[in-house]
């Protein structure tokens, strides 16, 4: 559990710093459906999903399911919304699951609880923990959003990573982007 909260942190330094194009303002309404045969999310307006090779030649680690990043920078920084997946050992609730990532992360460089809040993911609520932190000298102080759950034998950590002054319009576009994550396929709820 730990290894794999500390992989989304190290995904979202990885791509955050790294531009993918230029664009409008995000918003937190949905533009674009995601779904890969197992995870589905709903993308805001100037969001865009980073192609696997774009992943592969940062570096990020093969846990990483998906990783999408806003177009236009803040503060430098591109926002980015990274999730990994890890396969479990045994059946851990949800609630347990996402407890022990947030224990995980406490002990990094500067923590510091920003809030909790919670999202509905297929029904089960979530938390969202936010929190800021600076994992590595290198790389300035951050604001990360994280929610954990689990489904079956897979453990998935979804990982925000901001520059830690926002706006509400982006907080508004992550938190769009978490309620939407979804492991039921969309197909199956139109029947």
């Amino acid at each position: 559990m730990r290894r794999i909260a500390h992989i989304g942190l190290v995904c979202c330094f990885t791509l955050s710093a790294c531009s993918l194009g230029s664009g409008g303002n995000a918003r937190s309404s949905c533009a674009e459906d995601y779904w890969d045969g197992e995870l589905g999310a709903c993308l805001p307006d100037a969001w865009v999903v980073v192609d696997a090779e774009t992943m592969m030649q940062r570096g990020v680690p093969p846990e990483t399911l998906v990783a999408f990043q806003a177009e236009e920078a803040v503060s430098g920084q591109f926002p980015t919304v990274v999730v990994t997946r890890e396969a479990l050992g045994q059946e851990v609730a949800s609630g347990d699951y996402s407890s022990a990532a947030m224990r995980s992360v406490s002990v990094l460089s500067g923590y510091n609880l920003i809030d909790a809040r919670s999202v509905r993911i297929d029904g089960s609520k979530v938390d969202v923990h936010i929190f800021s932190a600076q994992p590595s000298e290198a790389e300035p102080r951050r604001r990360f959003y994280q929610m954990s759950f689990s489904e079956g034998l897979r453990g998935y950590t979804v990982t925000a990573t901001t520059p830690v002054a926002i706006e509400d319009s982006l907080e508004a576009s992550i938190f769009a982007i978490f309620e939407g994550f979804t492991l039921v396929d969309p197909e199956s709820k139109k029947s």
